[in-house]
């Protein structure tokens, strides 16, 4: 079963559920799938990669929405979009440690066959491909521009 249809039969427990909160996040899911199935050159479909990179942009936004509405003291406005966010997560695959993530690179950084700051285009390629949904870009550039310099 692809993401897609996982999103709809979630929906369906969500309805039998009465789960209000949960149900408009997959609501809104669904919605972004959808509109990336019927973007131009999409052919109707959604693979799973590319699922994955919307649910990454979802929870992105969540993250900084909620840090926006903390910062201006409308925690009732947070809390709605951190728990989205916490649907939207169900559906990533669990996120790298520190440790877990400069391992990773190491690997990568290695198979690249990087020595230098001025290969680490050729790293972030790889490992921004590698790594997606499982570490933040923001975290990944850090921790290769640490380990090339």
């Amino acid at each position: 079963m692809d993401l897609f249809e996982t999103v709809n039969e979630g929906i369906k427990n969500a309805m039998k559920a009465r789960d209000r909160v949960r149900l408009e996040a997959l609501k809104g899911i669904k919605k972004e799938f959808l509109e990336a199935k019927t973007a131009p050159g999409a052919n109707g479909e959604l693979p799973d990669d590319k699922a994955m990179s919307i649910l990454v942009k979802m929870a992105k936004q969540r993250k900084e929405t909620a840090d926006i509405y903390n910062q201006n003291n409308r925690p009732d406005l947070a809390e709605g979009e951190l728990n989205e966010l916490k649907v939207i997560e169900e559906f990533l695959p669990k996120a790298l440690s520190p440790e877990e993530l400069e391992a990773e690179l190491k690997k990568i950084i290695a198979e690249v066959g990087a020595t230098s700051a001025k290969e680490m285009g050729k790293v972030m390629g790889v490992a921004t491909k590698a790594l997606q949904g499982r570490a933040d870009g923001k975290a990944i550039s850090a921790k290769v521009r640490e380990l090339l310099s």
